[in-house]
């Protein structure tokens, strides 16, 4: 699957953002302001002027409506909710080559809010997954005690955890050590 490299970066701005969630038992990843601050700042999101509490709130709200995109069970629910989100943050395409980076097209009204600019990035980027077919792509984290967002880009859609090195990894040993204490037992 060929995603171009905004819509990949964007892609992986909204993962980043969904797993910020509380309920992945880590506490919210946008406490306050400060953390909202940080969440900008490590995924370059451009345009962004002071923020405040409206804009935490707005964020966070951003936050449920992609936790429901990811949660959705067809393409045709997955497509309305980007529709809702993506119209709200009046989305205004525009061509821009800014900060080294080629071409590439942001969604965004100019002086748009944070969540707004989140909104509409984001959310194109997931309709390009839904317009692909590829809406099975959106995944949570197999490992029991995880649940973490993805998007699967592997090539045979095969992933089932956010990472391989810790919750894939973590799921291997622990089964290898119960067939070896079985065989031990048994």
């Amino acid at each position: 699957m060929l995603i171009p490299h905004d819509t990949r970066i964007a892609l992986d701005t909204v993962v980043d953002l969904l797993n910020t969630a509380p309920e992945g038992g880590g506490g919210d990843g946008l406490a306050d302001v400060a953390a909202l601050y940080a969440f900008v700042r490590d995924h370059d999101v451009s345009g962004v002027g002071d923020l405040g509490e409206r804009d935490l709130r707005a964020v966070r709200e951003v936050r449920n409506r992609f936790t429901e995109v990811f949660s959705a069970t067809d393409a045709r629910t997955a497509a309305e909710l980007i529709n809702q989100l993506v119209a709200a943050a009046g989305t205004t395409p525009q061509l821009t080559d800014h900060d080294g980076y080629d071409w590439h097209v942001h969604y965004f009204a100019p002086g748009a809010s944070v969540a707004d600019h989140l909104a509409a990035d984001c959310g194109m980027a997931l309709a390009f997954i839904v317009v692909a077919g590829e809406q099975d792509r959106l995944r949570h984290c197999e490992a029991p005690d995880c649940g973490r967002a993805f998007v699967d880009l592997s090539r045979n859609r095969s992933r089932r955890y956010c990472d391989s090195r810790t919750c894939g990894n973590r799921l291997h040993v622990a089964a290898y050590r119960a067939r070896r204490k079985e065989a031990a037992t048994g």
